[in-house]
């Protein structure tokens, strides 16, 4: 029974480190520092422990080092999905339409998002097609990837994460 009690502890207090880890290292990436910092001290304080408990126990098995594995896969994949939900952010969208034309762009912008047209030649020089540049908010991603594939099936889609912007419109 105290096998299987440490075993929980493990798994559930990786989940919790791993988590953190997680969520540390995107709010890292988006420059808060301190608070990084925070979450930093907690994670490491938080796996210190367990991992101390469980190389100091007298029980020996193999079954701790399976839940301390289940407890970092599953901390990541809830890591990911807490930071899916928290962590705000701005996305860059490229379209390359697979053709020239301006229904897509107006529907876009009827949609509420700002869209900014480049001209531009496809790989057949001789195929005029339009870039777009547009800028949301990342919970907006799904509804412009559906529209998009709605208005151009064929259209070629880049979405890079934003760390600054400044102006511009934005009223999705």
């Amino acid at each position: 029974m105290a096998l299987f009690l440490l075993c929980l502890k493990v798994f559930f207090v990786r989940i919790l480190d791993v988590s953190l880890g997680t969520i540390r290292t995107i709010v890292t990436i988006k420059g808060q520092r301190i608070v990084a910092s925070l979450i930093g001290f907690v994670e490491v304080f938080v796996w210190f422990v367990i991992v101390n408990e469980a190389l100091n126990t007298s029980e020996t098995s193999i079954w701790i080092a399976v839940f301390y594995a289940g407890g970092f896969a599953t901390g990541t994949y809830i890591g990911s999905f807490l930071s899916d939900i928290f962590i705000q952010g701005n996305l860059g969208v490229q379209v390359i339409t697979s053709r020239k034309d301006n229904k897509v762009i107006e529907k876009l912008r009827n949609m509420g998002y700002g869209v900014s047209v480049i001209d531009v030649k496809g790989r057949d020089v001789k195929t005029e097609k339009y870039m777009l540049f547009i800028e949301i908010d990342k919970k907006h991603l799904k509804h412009l990837k559906q529209n998009i594939k709605k208005l151009d099936n064929d259209a070629f889609i880049v979405v890079n994460e934003t760390k600054f912007v400044q102006n511009g419109y934005f009223e999705k």
